[in-house]
Parts: C-alpha cells; structure tokens; sequence
C-alpha cells in the first residue's frame, strides 16, 4: 500500500523567492544546506539534490503557485516506482506558507514525513532570514 502525507511550514521570504530557489540547482543547494543540487524550470527536465540522494523531473510548474515532481532517493529499490511531490505556495502573514504533499511512496516511505521539515523546512525559514 502506498503512503501519502502533507507537510507545512512558513518559510519567512515571498513566495516568489521560495519557487525560483526550488528550481535552481545552486540556490536550493544553499536553502536546504547541502553540497550540489541540479534543477530546471523546464517541464520534463530532471533535478537531484542533496548531493545526488535525491532525483526526479518536473510534472507540472506554475509560477509561484505549484511545482509537481516525481521523486525518489537512492533508497528506493529498482522496482519501486517514483513518488510524487506537490508543492504549493501562498502569501501568509508576510512570508509565504509552503505545503508539501507526497503520495506514492513505497513501505519505508514514512521517514521522508521528517525528512521534509528537517532537511527542507527548517534549513530554509534559517536561510531566508538571513537574507531579509
């Protein structure tokens, strides 16, 4: 059975900011705190980050609003199929409030929950202040 679920968090910056920092491999590398990430604002290009833990492609973009993406890290087995991230983002009391909905993950897939706030959330609300 597949497991889903959503987070969401305040990220301290416009939501502007916050999508083109999601697809552009040196600025997502630097909000989330890691070493190399790779994106696109293409449709149908593929990204990684996390230093290669990470890849998928781009589904669907609409700026500043969503961004849709296949997901996956080197966790998941060759038979198991990618998941799916959607991101939407929206104005919330000066700063902009980041949802994140990931379906389709296999078994082991419930770690990500905490994964998202620690690795994405947390570094981000950090990096965004700092540049207010």
């Amino acid at each position: 059975m597949a497991i889903s679920f959503t987070v969401s968090d305040i990220i301290p910056t416009s939501k502007e900011a916050v999508y083109n920092a999601w697809l552009d491999g040196e600025k997502h590398a630097k909000m989330t705190n890691t070493g190399v990430a790779l994106a696109s604002t293409m449709v149908g290009d593929s990204f990684t980050a996390h230093d290669g833990y990470i890849s998928g492609k781009n589904v669907d973009l609409v700026p500043y609003s969503k961004i849709i993406q296949t997901w996956r890290t080197t966790e998941f087995s060759d038979e198991e199929e990618d998941s799916i991230i959607e991101i939407s983002f929206k104005d919330k009391n000066g700063g902009t409030e980041i949802s994140l909905t990931h379906t389709n993950l296999p078994p082991h897939g419930k770690q990500y929950e905490s994964g998202w706030k620690t690795h994405y959330f947390e570094p981000m609300k950090k990096y965004f202040e700092s540049y207010q």
